[in-house]
């Protein structure tokens, strides 16, 4: 009796962009995970792997640190396939920006650093790794991801649950007195609805408070942008599905982001839960004082 080959799945992508955080999530999935692995020990931690229950799905993280030849790797990978491997790559990315941002914030060096600056480091390892995500199974854009936001989308993928359910939805509120937020997909405007905030007992409270969102929702013109907005939404998200997108941010603003978008988000997200849809909700800048 022949022995079961592993899977194997690739988590790769560019330095800084949630590599070892994608790594924690599948461990905590039952993977066997083995970050920065040097690319010719990789046949042989396969090999070892081979008809044993506790190493039959592995991880690996690969980035610039320890890959000096991306085409050999995937030829590699292309053989331990051929030797009946199930192969996956998981490419992880971010903005040049965010990159930036995070490794200024850690102060930590990149590993392509040593004699190049931060932004020059950046860019030669985005061009180092676009072999791997030429190929990868799924591309994940981690720029506005939390951490947990991020590890979910890693653990969808793995259980195949983002394949199943389409996109991910990130439903957000926001003022346009705080700024338009840069990583949404669809931003809508909805300052045309009635303002509660010039109701002095609503003043203070938000739309996730009863009285705010009867006073939103039930109004003539809220209810005929609703039957007209909601079913747009449902339409153009399996369009997202076919073309691959596995998060989508829609963001509804208002003036100051507390009683009308909140309103309308938590409506969206109470109409997509129901149509099966796994959403986050983040209302952005419900706590700021507009007064």
């Amino acid at each position: 009796m022949s022995e079961v080959a592993p899977a194997l799945l690739v988590v790769t992508g560019l330095s800084g962009s949630g590599i070892s955080t994608a790594l924690h999530a599948l461990e905590d999935l039952g993977y066997f995970c083995v970050d920065a692995l040097p690319p010719p020990l990789m046949p042989k931690l396969v090999a070892l792997a081979r008809g044993t229950d506790k190493l039959s799905r592995l991880a690996l993280g690969l980035d610039s640190r320890n890959v000096d030849d991306p085409e050999a790797t995937l030829k590699m990978l292309d053989a331990l396939r051929a030797r009946g491997a199930d192969v996956d790559i998981l490419f992880l990315e971010a903005t040049d920006a965010v990159l930036l941002r995070r490794f200024s914030a850690t102060r930590r060096r990149h590993p392509m650093g040593e004699s190049l600056s931060l932004p020059e480091a950046i860019t030669r390892a985005r061009v180092a790794m676009q072999p791997f995500r030429a190929l990868a199974s799924r591309i994940i854009d981690t720029s506005h991801l939390t951490v947990h936001q991020c590890k979910a989308a890693v653990q969808a993928f793995a259980t195949g649950e983002s394949r199943r359910a389409g996109a991910r939805v990130s439903l957000m509120s926001f003022g346009f007195t705080w700024g338009v937020p840069q990583e949404a997909d669809i931003v809508w405007d909805v300052r045309f609805l009635p303002n509660p905030h010039f109701v002095e007992a609503l003043r203070p409270q938000t739309g996730l408070d009863a009285p705010v969102r009867d006073f939103v929702l039930t109004h003539e013109a809220t209810a005929r942008f609703l039957d007209r907005f909601v079913p747009l939404i449902d339409d153009v998200l399996p369009a997202y599905d076919a073309e691959g997108k596995s998060y989508l941010t829609v963001a509804i603003g208002c003036t100051g982001g507390r009683h009308r978008s909140v309103s309308i988000i938590e409506h969206l997200a109470g109409h997509l839960r129901s149509a099966g849809r796994a959403i986050t909700v983040r209302h952005r800048d419900i706590d700021k004082d507009t007064r």
